[in-house]
């Protein structure tokens, strides 16, 4: 297989600085916003990078299911093999893409749960299948088959048939940034790269080199 020849070369936006909000979190929300208007393929998905105790790193997608000032929110198992790493580094790396527009964004910063009452509000809006899941999967352990997670789903709707409580071993993280860039594919691999750098509390906003 002949991957050499594989290329886009993309043109249909720009990207300066001038045009970017003065906030990453509110520039990003235009994007993505942007993007759902778009109808882009899962606009939402974004993979998370982590680096666990050993030092080895490991990423995953997941979906954003929330923006706020303090940063990105998704919701999982912290006992599967990103909650972990988490617990052993708190840092994370998240990378947006959306090829129909011709843009990536990537962010950088610190991990942290969110409280009991936010992961509570969150569970309770996911669909009843959904919240049975939680309870059923081991997320990240070896499974003997797939019989055994139908069983011990069955064996969790058995035991809550109307409501399902919050696993306590499941629900949310924040992303609070102090990096984030917004990338724009243009002609001839010149790239547009405006990044923001949180420096003593105050975002700065700079071109990269494409």
């Amino acid at each position: 297989m002949d991957l050499h020849g594989i290329r886009e070369d993309y043109s249909k936006r720009e990207l300066s600085e001038a045009e970017c909000d003065a906030s990453p979190i509110v520039q990003f929300e235009q994007w993505l916003n942007e993007a759902i208007q778009s109808q882009v393929n899962e606009p939402t998905a974004v993979n998370v990078a982590a680096v666990d105790a050993a030092g080895r790193p490991n990423s995953r997608v997941v979906l954003l299911k929330e923006v706020n000032p303090q940063g990105f929110v998704f919701f999982t198992n912290y006992h599967s093999r990103k909650g972990k790493s988490f617990d052993a580094n708190p840092f994370a790396a998240m990378t947006f893409f959306w090829p129909e527009l011709e843009r990536q964004v990537r962010i950088e910063g610190r991990i942290e749960k969110l409280d009991a009452a936010a992961s509570d509000e969150y569970f309770e809006s996911r669909p009843y299948a959904s919240r049975i899941g939680a309870w059923a999967s081991a997320q990240s352990e070896v499974l003997s088959g797939k019989a055994a997670l139908v069983a011990k789903a069955a064996a969790v709707g058995a035991r809550h048939p109307l409501h399902v409580p919050r696993p306590p071993h499941w629900g949310g993280y924040i992303v609070i940034p102090d990096r984030v860039e917004f990338w724009q594919g243009r002609p001839s691999r010149l790239h547009d790269r405006i990044q923001y750098r949180l420096e003593n509390g105050a975002w700065i906003k700079e071109r990269l080199s494409p």
